[in-house]
């Protein structure tokens, strides 16, 4: 088959390479999309993966094509999405219902093969059967939106949201995550939302999932802290989606007393607080709280809230979300490195970039 394999840092080719074979609790899936996501990027060109030679991709979905010895036949021909983390099971994040939080975790596309490729084999136990309305393509995108629903329900979990009926909420950087994290918090009806962004195509996306024009604040040439104060007042909840010093900084300095501090962001570098920055979080008692990857408990019927792949595919199968449109850039398998090369050089306006078969 032909896949994109990462030989060293800075040095991926498409190769004709061995087609996997499922290990008997493993089946066989034909990629049918493929999304690059922003930590694909540095994987490739700065800090290679956990081992290499490897295949990348972990944003992906398709068709199951053949299964495992002791995986039910029943999986044969159906559309999936995958979970990307593989979990132990055994620790005590996993037996507690947390596999996003495994101690000795694998993962696809970055420990093990990925999607980069014409076929890929996954556990059996991390496909997410998905319905004949979703096409494949936002099936490709169920991973960012999980990842978008697990930090957005860190904010807003059942027994902690003392914010009344109208939060103000702001959402800093609209790469994919902020931009999908921004349409699941319009989806569950809350209006209250502040987005702070640097260029325009990050301006007119935001607007296309009902963000309102007074409430977009472009950090390049307007301060987002004196703009926050001045439009909403302070942050009941503020969603930081860069990974950078200034932007915790700013989440702190603009956080409302006993507000939330979510941290979404993949850091960029060292992360330091300030004497000034720790004061604020002790004297207005603020809550900062990480969150990572997402929840998934299975693809089958489930009644479990906590799973948030389930809570995506049910949106996505109801048609109120169209995560599509931030769809700016599709490639084929053959023509994958010109979309690491977009991302890498910022040559072009991106939010997705995908690989469609």
């Amino acid at each position: 088959m032909k896949a994109w394999v990462l030989n060293g840092i800075g040095d991926i080719s498409l190769r004709e390479t061995e087609k996997p074979v499922p290990k008997a609790d493993e089946v066989l899936v034909k990629v049918r999309a493929a999304g690059i996501c922003g930590s694909d990027i540095p994987r490739i060109y700065i800090t290679g993966a956990h081992r290499m030679p490897l295949i990348p991709g972990h944003e992906f979905s398709g068709s199951v094509e053949e299964t495992g010895s002791s995986v039910s036949g029943e999986w044969l021909g159906k559309r999936v999405g995958v979970f990307p983390l593989i979990p132990c099971g055994k620790c005590g994040p996993c037996r507690n219902g947390h596999p996003e939080m495994c101690r000795d975790y694998d993962y696809i596309g970055s420990r093990r093969d990925g999607a980069f490729a014409e076929y890929v084999a996954v556990p059996a136990d991390d496909l997410m059967e998905i319905p004949e309305t979703v096409g494949f393509e936002e099936a490709a995108m169920l991973e960012p939106m999980a990842v978008s629903v697990h930090a957005v329900r860190q904010a807003f979990n059942e027994d902690a949201a003392p914010f009344g009926r109208d939060p103000k909420i702001v959402v800093c950087g609209l790469g994919t995550i902020g931009l999908l994290l921004t349409m699941f918090l319009k989806d569950r009806g809350l209006d209250n939302v502040y987005v702070i962004g640097n260029k325009p195509g990050q301006k007119k996306r935001a607007f296309s999932l009902g963000v309102r024009e007074d409430r977009f604040c472009d950090s390049s040439v307007t301060d987002p802290l004196e703009w926050i104060t001045d439009n909403a007042g302070y942050a009941d909840v503020f969603f930081e989606c860069v990974g950078r010093n200034e932007c915790v900084s700013l989440g702190v300095d603009s956080a409302a007393p006993g507000g939330r501090v979510i941290l979404v962001g993949n850091p960029h570098s060292d992360m330091t607080l300030s004497r000034d920055t720790y004061w604020k979080i002790l004297r207005n008692q603020l809550t900062v709280r990480g969150t990572w990857n997402s929840t998934f408990l299975g693809g089958g019927p489930s009644e479990d809230a906590r799973d948030d792949w389930r809570y995506v595919t049910d949106r996505l199968s109801a048609g109120s979300l169209h995560p599509k449109n931030l769809i700016t850039h599709r490639y084929s398998l053959e023509e994958l490195d010109k979309g690491f090369s977009v991302m890498k050089e910022k040559s072009e306006d991106y939010c997705k970039v995908m690989m469609a078969r």
